[in-house]
């Protein structure tokens, strides 16, 4: 039996499907309990960050705390680097090499906050390109060197090392807009929870500590955000400032403008909950105009799937019956005759 006819017969196929709908269903509940531990872990670093940043507020009223050059505090988290990263980081100068004034922030929107992953970002920036660059070099070199010659093998690894020292900055930038496209998703329902809880006669700290809770659900990165400005607002003496770290650690300019009403409310004493009716409107105004913009572009996209994938299979339908009746017409006449 070849595998032509392995593949082709009934009951492997059954078996093969019914692999694929266990595979799926294993998925199905093994992401949900993933999901449901990824969250406990976020709630749970919230907490270890919620006590840190209040001991580092109690240091810093004695006096043994030192803010940022632009008078910001750090909001950070995240795991300590190896040792072995922080040597290199140390001893290549990696800082000098590949951090900038906006590196800091950039590991921030995708959620990366800490010294500690500020060393892993630097040191991928030295060990991707090089591993890459090896693998590639014993791949061309010695598994498969084809009839190419030596120096084009050696050039092909040098580019795939070269690539490779842009992968850390690409996977950074997919995490970000990730982590933005979850945040951006659940903020105007985020607003109108904290007009609802402003309102009701809520402080705007109770209010994002509140709406963290319920919005937990629907975007992790929101509520990691809102309760990290929660912890802010506690105990930053500037509330401005809280509000101005959320808006650069998400980066998204509807939350910028909408920390930046809430920051001129609280300088020049107007309403808060005016402020913030305005820009849910503007809010649900922009998701509409986006929705009516998605509609828009819907017909010219399905204008290539419509003709590759509709068009001949409706061909096919209106004009097999004409085709059958033409062939069994001329087949019948020629036995007849």
């Amino acid at each position: 039996m070849n595998i032509v006819e392995l593949l082709t017969q009934r009951e492997f196929l059954i078996a093969v499907l019914a692999a694929i709908s266990a595979a799926a269903v294993v998925f199905t509940f093994g992401s949900s309990m993933i999901v449901r531990q990824e969250m406990r872990g976020r709630i749970k670093r919230v907490a270890v960050e919620r006590d840190r940043m209040r001991a580092e507020e109690m240091a810093r009223l004695r006096g043994n705390v030192s803010s940022n050059a632009d008078g910001r505090v750090s909001i950070r988290r995240g795991t300590e680097a190896k040792s072995y990263m922080k040597r290199a980081v140390e001893r290549f100068d990696l800082k000098k090499a590949f951090q900038d004034d906006s590196t800091v922030d950039k590991l921030a929107m995708a959620g990366l906050r800490g010294q500690g992953e500020l060393t892993k970002f630097l040191f991928q920036r030295l060990a991707y390109p090089v591993v890459i660059f090896i693998v590639a070099a014993v791949y061309l070199l010695i598994m498969a060197p084809g009839d190419r010659p030596l120096y084009l093998n050696v050039v092909y690894a040098i580019g795939a090392g070269l690539l490779g020292a842009y992968m850390p900055v690409l996977l950074l930038k997919n995490k970000t807009q990730k982590r933005q496209a979850s945040i951006r998703r659940s903020w105007p329902d985020c607003l109108d929870l904290l007009l609802l809880c402003v309102e009701a006669g809520m402080s705007m700290e109770h209010a994002f500590k509140r709406v963290a809770k319920e919005i937990g659900s629907q975007s992790v990165e929101l509520a990691e955000e809102l309760t990290l400005t929660t912890a802010e607002l506690s105990f930053l003496e500037d509330r401005t400032r809280a509000y101005d770290n959320l808006g650069r650690r998400t980066g998204l300019d509807n939350v910028k403008a909408v920390m930046t009403a809430l920051i001129q409310a609280d300088r020049y004493g107007t309403s808060v909950g005016q402020a913030l009716r305005v820009m849910a409107e503007e809010g649900r105004e922009a998701r509409m105009m986006d929705a009516e913009k998605k509609a828009a572009a819907l017909p010219p996209k399905l204008t290539v799937p419509l003709i590759v994938f509709f068009l001949p299979v409706l061909f096919i339908v209106i004009l097999s019956p004409a085709m059958i009746k033409v062939f069994s017409g001329s087949v019948a006449s020629t036995v007849g005759g």
